[in-house]
């Protein structure tokens, strides 16, 4: 997918590519590096140069980035005498040798722009002023530290670090957030540039919550105050591209589908108008460098929450941003003796000092709505086969001990899974009702009693400190087996002291009907690392035959630690492939061996629906026919109604006024709707078309009081059948003047086939 996001990246006017190194993913194992196939950064860079970009090089090594750890290869955390991110030996040792290993691999490549590559900025650690308060004296030794053993590795090229305002030396301090153009406390040096690190296009989600919608109006409106308020130079979209969370990579809750809503959604398709909004602004941006760059710089101050930032080079070249900061109402701004009428929260870029030709609240890029096509339902009787995983219990556990243990020192990390089984006896005749409460510090506590399953607790949102599980319960006299599955939808990401980060069971109590209260927390249990499915690999041809699976029909479903096979063709053409899980409750879901990630579909949002329920499967995971489709079913699903689907963009919109600002490179009005389909398709059908004043936008639509009838008709005479068309909003084109005197806009809604 490289070539074709980079090169969407690059017609959207982006001119720098930034990336994270993740320490986990190429070091898994201590002094075992790992740069091959997607983890190929060398070949990543190389793809970046190849089309004429630059890159940011984020190294860290702490990254955070909704990943599990924060990018923290788990050995760390076992290095005798370790504290992570402070003035400790051990831990800069290794932190200097694992950046030290990326930058001679970029200087033996020659990437750095000293040497003629693409690296035109590094970055060591990250976010660092979130934490420093828990470290005392050594947050600043360490970030002094830190500074000098970067610069120490000479690169040729700029060191930053972000959100650390004190950053000592030649290093650049650098803003991450929504609205740097307000927040940012500058350089701290004026020998310094203003660099936003991360302008976050959304913000990430989890499991449970609705995504944040963040308008393309409202990130343009901050990248122009960031350059002009600020005088910034460098503005990276956190994400820009978001993409797949695969396999145990994402952090604690974050979904699988990452930054869906930034401007190249999970799958690499454009998405608009965010793109094609942004991608003006950067047209604007890159017309006016030279100017802003070495023009003279001043402020003016109109009342009010109206300003504007000024860039005078000669007497000949000049640029203004004029800002309405006004959240609520347009304002009027009187500047070189004409009058500008600005919308509400808007910027106006004049790059003569006279004449607006792009304003961050007037979008006029065409709208898109994306669909996704049932290709296949997998429902038949013979579709899938299933096999049960085992519950674990004191004849089967793996290790023993008189104590809760730890759930991440056992697992190192590398499963979700871990067991905790006891035996407890009962002296009580059948009749006699028990409750058992489990007190966990993992996400997810499922509880069997003598093999049945009696139910599940979870955390509701991340600032819940702890999983409370509590369930009556019959014990049978005698021994009873008594067994919890705990389970982690992640690892943290952030924080102070991960080194010490611990999870699993605190705490397992017993009382009877006599209100008489056992701690049990004390007594002999039993652990298992994993389930058996895992430990087997039966996601993979080879592991599936290592276990029997059985038929699937309508009473075998629902099932909790259930494990379905089935297999699938690879749907024709080049739309992106995802399968439809709503059926499903929550697992993880493996395409021909490889793991397309985690889902939980039966974790709601406040409006009733899941989180996510389209699962990307990328074209390089599937075969030409036959695909191997395995999933884990922890909670209980039906399989039988999944589906294997297709994305596509299927209606475009677009939306301009009369008053919209001047072309880009011509200056004069010239108020036109643009639509333009996908390669291979054409546009098969107006759905809407108004010339007046229609209501509402590309998303919700209807005429309005002034409104031309023959408006569909003209447009399908210019647009049918065809992949792109232009329509001029003037009253010309549509023949009549439906309401002589008044403003007019063009609303056109189209299909895609």
């Amino acid at each position: 997918m490289w070539p074709t996001l980079i090169s969407r990246a690059k017609k959207g006017g982006i001119n720098v590519i930034q990336t994270y190194v993740f320490w986990n993913i190429h070091e898994p194992v201590k002094g075992q590096f790992d740069f091959e196939g997607r983890y190929d950064l060398v070949a990543f860079i190389k793809e970046i140069q190849s089309q004429g970009l630059y890159v940011s090089l984020r190294i860290g090594p702490f990254i955070e980035s909704e990943w599990k750890y924060g990018g923290f290869p788990f050995w760390l955390r076992e290095v005798p005498g370790i504290v992570f991110r402070t003035d400790n030996e051990p831990f800069k040792y290794h932190m200097k040798r694992y950046a030290s290993n990326i930058v001679n691999m970029m200087k033996t490549r020659g990437l750095y722009a000293s040497q003629g590559g693409p690296i035109i900025l590094t970055q060591i650690e990250n976010e660092y002023q979130n934490i420093k308060s828990a470290f005392s004296d050594g947050s600043r030794r360490y970030v002094n530290w830190a500074a000098e053993m970067a610069v120490g590795l000479k690169t040729g090229v700029p060191w930053m670090m972000c959100k650390q305002d004190d950053v000592p030396g030649p290093v650049i301090n650098a803003c991450n957030g929504m609205r740097c153009g307000e927040t940012f406390v500058g350089p701290n040096s004026p020998n310094k540039p203003a660099l936003w690190t991360e302008n976050w296009t959304s913000f990430l989600q989890t499991y449970g919550t609705e995504p944040l919608i963040r308008s393309s109006e409202n990130i343009a409106f901050n990248v122009a105050l960031f350059i002009s308020a600020k005088k910034g130079s460098f503005v990276n979209y956190y994400m820009y591209h978001g993409g797949t969370n695969f396999g145990r990579v994402a952090s604690s809750y974050v979904i699988t589908g990452y930054y869906d809503h930034a401007p190249l959604d999970e799958y690499g398709m454009i998405q608009q108008p965010m793109w094609g909004h942004l991608r003006e602004l950067h047209a604007v941006i890159t017309l006016c460098s030279d100017i802003l760059l070495h023009g003279t710089y001043k402020k003016l101050n109109f009342g009010g929450f109206q300003k504007g930032y000024i860039f005078q080079h000669t007497s000949a070249k000049c640029v203004a941003f004029i800002v309405n900061n006004d959240k609520k109402k347009n304002a009027v701004v009187l500047f070189n003796n004409r009058s500008y009428e600005l919308p509400k929260e808007s910027i106006s870029i004049l790059p003569d000092c006279k004449n607006v030709i792009f304003n961050t609240a007037k979008v006029t890029a065409q709208h898109t709505k994306r669909l996704s096509t049932v290709e296949r339902y997998l429902s038949g009787r013979r579709d899938w086969e299933g096999f049960m995983d085992e519950i674990s219990n004191n004849d089967k556990k793996s290790f023993s001990a008189n104590v809760l243990s730890d759930q991440m020192n056992a697992t190192k990390d590398e499963t979700d899974y871990f067991w905790y089984s006891i035996s407890y006896e009962s002296t009580k005749n059948s009749s006699e009702q028990y409750t058992l409460n489990v007190v966990s510090h993992a996400h997810v506590v499922h509880a069997f009693v003598n093999n049945i399953y009696i139910g599940n607790s979870y955390y509701r949102d991340l600032d819940t400190k702890a999983t409370i599980f509590e369930k009556k319960l019959h014990l049978k006299h005698g021994r009873n087996d008594i067994s919890l599955l705990n389970v982690m939808v992640g690892s943290p990401d952030s924080g102070a002291h991960l080194e010490r980060i611990s999870t699993g069971i605190r705490r397992v109590r017993i009382k009877n009907s006599n209100n008489e209260v056992k701690d049990v927390s004390n007594h002999l249990w039993g652990y298992k690392v994993g389930l058996l499915g895992e430990n087997l690999k039966i996601y993979s041809e080879e592991g599936l035959r290592k276990v029997v699976w059985e038929g699937v029909d309508y009473h075998s479903t629902d099932l909790p630690l259930m494990w379905y096979k089935t297999t699938f063709k690879t749907p024709k053409g080049n739309n992106p492939v995802v399968l439809n899980l709503t059926s499903m409750g929550k697992g993880e879901v493996w395409v021909n061996g490889e793991s397309i990630g985690r889902y939980w579909v039966s974790f709601k949002t406040p409006r009733g629906r899941p989180s996510q329920s389209l699962y990307h499967v990328p074209s390089s995971f599937m075969k030409p026919s036959r695909n191997l489709l395995v999933i884990f079913e922890e909670m209980g699903g039906n399989p039988r109604h999944i589906s294997i689907e297709t994305v596509s963009v299927t209606t475009v919109c677009g939306s301009v006024s009369d008053s919209h600002p001047p072309s880009l490179f011509t200056h004069r009005y010239e108020p036109t709707v643009r639509l333009q389909c996908r390669n291979g398709e054409n546009i098969s059908a107006i759905k809407f078309a108004s010339y007046g004043t229609p209501i509402g936008n590309c998303n919700n639509y209807t005429v309005g009081n002034c409104h031309f009838s023959e408006s569909k008709h003209i447009v399908e005479k210019k647009c049918l059948g065809r992949r792109n068309c232009s329509i001029d909003v003037l009253a010309e084109q549509f023949t009549t003047d439906p309401c002589p005197g008044f403003s007019k806009s063009l609303l056109v809604s189209a299909q895609c086939n």
